[in-house]
């Protein structure tokens, strides 16, 4: 598994390394050819408002997105769907300043809230998404179950938060009050 990162963000407290350790935990659990590739952009919040408004027609910033290359099916890494062998899985944009206004929101570190974004991320990479609400239950429930998993592992780079917030149902993140910044939407979704 090769997974790079591109740090552009010039945000402090981004922990490269963690980043790439749990991808790579996510996407081995997802049974992903060892010689699959991602990569990982850090980016700032103008960066990240643009893509959302150039690739979703969304206003604002967002915290994560994904990009995921086309020669991949729908369904890929997913257990009923067709086996992934060395190929380019795509790009998975992070912003560290928004989700720090989440991660301060949820009362944990910046750490979790991108490793958490980040399994997210390779997530919508094998084509699961969150536009109708079992395919929402369904895939944050698998987001859970892999970040917790890197936690039991030992490879996590701090200790596994215990607060509710540090693994939130899809009703917990749509249902969360707004922070003191401002409304902040659920993954994916606009402001």
């Amino acid at each position: 598994m090769t997974i790079e990162v591109f740090n552009e963000s010039g945000y402090e407290g981004v922990n490269e390394e963690a980043l790439i350790n749990v991808a790579t935990f996510a996407l081995n659990a997802m049974d992903i050819h060892r010689d699959a590739e991602a990569s990982i952009h850090i980016v700032d919040l103008d960066t990240i408002a643009d893509l959302h408004v150039r690739w979703l027609d969304l206003e604002g910033p967002t915290d994560v997105m994904s990009f995921p290359m086309d020669e991949l099916t729908p369904g890929s890494g997913r257990p009923d769907g067709p086996e992934i062998g060395p190929a380019m899985l795509g790009d998975i944009v992070l912003c560290p300043e928004f989700a720090a206004r989440q991660a301060e929101k949820a009362r944990h570190s910046l750490g979790h809230e991108l490793a958490l974004l980040t399994i997210h991320g390779c997530l919508h990479l094998l084509g699961y998404d969150h536009e109708d609400p079992a395919d929402e239950q369904e895939m944050f429930a698998l987001q859970n179950e892999l970040l917790a998993a890197w936690y039991d592992s030992g490879g996590a780079y701090e200790p596994k938060p215990s607060g509710p917030e540090a693994f939130p149902s899809a009703a917990d993140r749509d249902d969360a009050p707004p922070t003191t910044g401002g409304s902040l939407p659920a993954v994916g979704e606009p402001n």
